[in-house]
């Protein structure tokens, strides 16, 4: 949802002459640390250069393995393979969809892939990348009590994440989302987050070393980012520190970000709105299950994931999308699991009886409508056709 401040802002950045990363993406990078509480933030074009300069900077080697979601989109393992690593998947819990530690311990003491086109190997598992599904946090007392265990590191994937906030059950603190949460939280500002600057991500720490490193890697390693070298307040010479990627973020799309930014909670709670009706409206259609409430959970409602019941429908998910389209409301899916994808299961032989909840999961998820926008005629116009959808085709 933009509006014109933003539009301004940008106009304004065109006219100064300056739109690659300088001032604005530094008071952004301020901004949303102060927003999330964390210590340091790195302001980058995407949520996967987050994810990947976090695994970089804390050394991920090739043959190591990483536990990652299977239900998560391809950034999160991919990442993991940049760096020569193995994804190792993990299966889900069936409300939530977020990774089940259950399973992961599961995986860790029965055995891990190999890549198929390398001489068999067991890989040392050195951390983990938990995915906040549609926003709504894990328990992260409890990953953390996982990780410390086996000396992993934690980084999140908090791309639908923003903003949103956890506490363990009866104590009265919100801890924020990249609060500390993790060794690097990442976040995501496409288009279709809950703030956007186009395209656009975040890598927030508190540990300074692994930040500096972070901005050293953006701009292709160099010693001095463009700011520094060219407006006056940096050298003209610089280093090459080490091979680096071209992941900066602008001042064009931090101009657009800063005005989100500002709006942020605003437009949470109209998507909380929304959920909230959605809830209430379709409570009693027996022929879907909807997302679980959790009142020490602040859920930035990026999705709003209904669940068929199919064995109280004479029709399929495919089907019952369909019906959806016929009368033209938008949705989507999150997601095929990672182990379905012809790439992790030929290369790793992944199979889906490994992950049974996912695996059945998929089969039965559609993602409804959701964004501030949304008018209460469009929000009635989904709930009555949903209930019209299973009425008709009920078992």
């Amino acid at each position: 949802m933009l509006g014109e401040e933003e539009i301004e802002e940008v106009v304004a950045t065109l006219r100064s002459g300056w739109l690659t990363t300088g001032a604005k993406v530094r008071r952004f990078e301020e901004e949303f640390a102060a927003a999330v509480g964390a210590a340091h933030c790195v302001a980058l074009n995407s949520c996967t250069a987050a994810l990947h300069l976090a695994v970089e900077a804390l050394g991920v080697q090739p043959g190591q393995a990483v536990l990652v979601p299977t239900m998560t989109f391809a950034a999160t393992a991919e990442v993991i393979r940049y760096k020569g690593g193995v994804p190792l998947l993990v299966d889900c819990d069936s409300q939530t969809a977020n990774m089940s530690l259950a399973d992961a311990a599961c995986k860790l003491e029965s055995g891990l892939p190999t890549c198929v086109q390398s001489p068999p190997k067991r890989p040392k598992v050195v951390g983990m990348i938990p995915v906040h599904v549609g926003g709504l946090m894990m328990d992260m007392d409890a990953i953390h009590k996982f990780a410390r265990r086996r000396d992993f590191w934690v980084v999140e994937d908090a791309a639908h994440a923003f903003p949103a906030a956890w506490r363990p059950q009866g104590e009265s603190e919100w801890q924020r989302c990249g609060e500390g949460t993790a060794a690097v939280t990442c976040f995501s500002f496409y288009a279709n987050k809950t703030i956007t600057t186009g395209e656009g991500g975040m890598a927030a720490t508190g540990d300074s070393d692994l930040a500096e490193r972070m901005r050293m890697l953006s701009l292709h390693g160099l010693s001095h980012d463009a700011w520094g070298r060219y407006s006056g307040s940096g050298k003209w010479d610089y280093r090459i520190m080490a091979p680096g990627f071209k992941y900066n973020l602008t001042d064009l799309a931090a101009s657009i970000g800063l005005h989100q930014l500002g709006r942020a909670e605003q437009m949470r709670l109209a998507r909380e709105r929304i959920a909230k009706f959605y809830l209430e409206t379709l409570a009693d259609v027996e022929a879907i299950e909807l997302p679980p409430r959790d009142a020490d959970r602040i859920h930035s409602w990026h999705l709003f994931p209904i669940k068929l019941r199919l064995e109280r429908l004479a029709i399929d998910r495919n089907q019952f999308i369909e019906k959806l389209q016929l009368a033209g409301i938008g949705f989507s899916v999150h997601w095929r699991p990672l182990h379905l994808h012809p790439y992790y299961a030929e290369t790793f032989g992944w199979r889906p009886e490994q992950f049974p909840v996912a695996t059945a999961l998929w089969e039965r998820l559609i993602s409804l409508p959701i964004f501030p926008a949304m008018t209460e005629s469009e929000m009635e116009c989904v709930a009555s056709t949903v209930r019209e959808i299973c009425e008709e085709n009920r078992r």
